[in-house]
């Protein structure tokens, strides 16, 4: 069903901790597909009475997207779970509820009302409506949670407000509530805002050098100008077998631009900006995901929550930086992670100006891993990475 053969290093270690009585607290570090969503959301279908028809357990995710993603494993995975629901506490006052067996769109969205009790034993959605729902509408009674969940931590705290939101939710829960906290990344910052939510918790914590996603091939081309950038992206397209993949674009402007070439081209060509609707980006994402288009352009906002196991590239046509213009680490293991899921093997391709070629030796010294130069108009070489 959802084809794992054997549990994966995250799943071996965090379930025990996850599942055991007296509930314990969690604090982990994971990265992208290695199938720590369905590590929590077992953790979540086992905690749930189906009996009691009101949320037992919450999870927090830092964006629509990633929150949907979710909802897809509670789907999949607890499809035999009968008389389980879930209701997604997302951005604006619509919402989905559906039992967790039933396709993302088999039920329209329905408003969600000041004094409404929730039935749906599960609920997912970002820290700003979650809290609204919690405290303003009042149609989740925190006092009930037995399960509090949160997705991608070092997301939380790099978004401005998300860290307060969840600490806001965290501190009226009940003391008996289980906490389940996950980050891909543990720098400081996210450290101390797992010790806020988490107490007394068992850790576990990933060594820098296994941050990379060994099973992920890294390559770079010096690149002029988004003309030879583009050039050495059919390149590609000409030299090896690709299933999906996923072009990450640091500007809304490059990303349209990229986009126009591609299509002019006859490639089947999505875009997924921050500039989108809700409906809109959920649409962009499951015909992605059902295999209309093959090609996926996005700025960060989809950097996670985006699990499409045909995804077999990634292409950053600029490498992630921050605001003083150095790497943006996080952000380039998550846009690689979108490949490589689960252990599968995956190729992810970085274009890089020839003023920024020092940034791709800080990331390599950062993570400990190589990542080599391609010549983007050898053929011959690029052929190679088949094999």
């Amino acid at each position: 069903m959802m084809g794992f053969n054997r549990p994966s290093k995250i799943q071996e270690t965090a379930l025990p901790i996850m599942l055991a009585y007296p509930p314990q607290n969690l604090i982990a570090q994971s990265q992208s597909g290695t199938g720590k969503t369905a590590a929590f959301v077992l953790a979540m279908l086992s905690r749930v009475n189906a009996a009691e028809k009101y949320p037992q357990c919450l999870c927090l995710a830092p964006t629509y997207e990633l929150a949907l993603q979710i909802g897809h494993v509670i789907e999949k995975i607890g499809r035999f779970c009968a008389d389980i629901t879930v209701m997604y506490a997302v951005r604006g006052n619509r919402a989905e509820t559906r039992c967790v067996w039933r396709r993302l769109d088999a039920i329209p969205p329905l408003a969600v009302l000041q004094g409404t009790t929730l039935q749906e034993q599960i609920v997912i959605g970002t820290p700003g409506t979650m809290l609204d729902w919690c405290f303003k509408r009042r149609v989740v009674d925190l006092k009930k949670i037995n399960m509090f969940v949160l997705d991608e931590a070092d997301i939380m705290i790099d978004t401005q407000g998300l860290s307060c939101q969840s600490i806001r939710i965290q501190r009226a829960l009940p003391k008996g509530c289980q906490m389940l906290l996950f980050s891909a990344t543990f720098k400081e910052t996210v450290r101390a805002f797992a010790m806020q939510i988490v107490s007394n918790p068992i850790m576990i914590k990933l060594r820098e050098e296994e941050l990379t996603l060994s099973n992920i091939r890294q390559y770079f081309f010096v690149c002029r100008s988004w003309e030879e950038k583009y050039r050495a992206l059919c390149n590609i397209y000409g030299s090896i077998t690709i299933g999906q993949a996923m072009i990450f674009c640091q500007t809304r402007r490059s990303a349209d631009w990229l986009s126009v070439e591609m299509s002019q081209d006859g490639h089947q060509v999505a875009i997924l900006t921050a500039e989108l609707t809700v409906a809109q980006r959920a649409d962009v994402i499951q015909r992605f995901r059902d295999g209309k288009e093959k090609v996926l352009i996005a700025t960060n906002v989809c950097a996670r929550g985006i699990d499409v196991q045909q995804v077999t590239i990634v292409v950053n046509f600029s490498l992630p930086t921050n605001q003083r213009s150095e790497p943006d680490f996080e952000t380039y293991l998550h846009r690689i992670g979108r490949t490589g899921r689960f252990g599968k093997r995956g190729v992810a391709f970085s274009m890089v100006e020839s003023q920024n070629v020092g940034l791709v030796q800080m990331i390599e010294e950062h993570f400990q891993t190589k990542i080599k130069q391609l010549d983007p108009d050898d053929m011959d070489e690029l052929e190679k990475l088949e094999n």
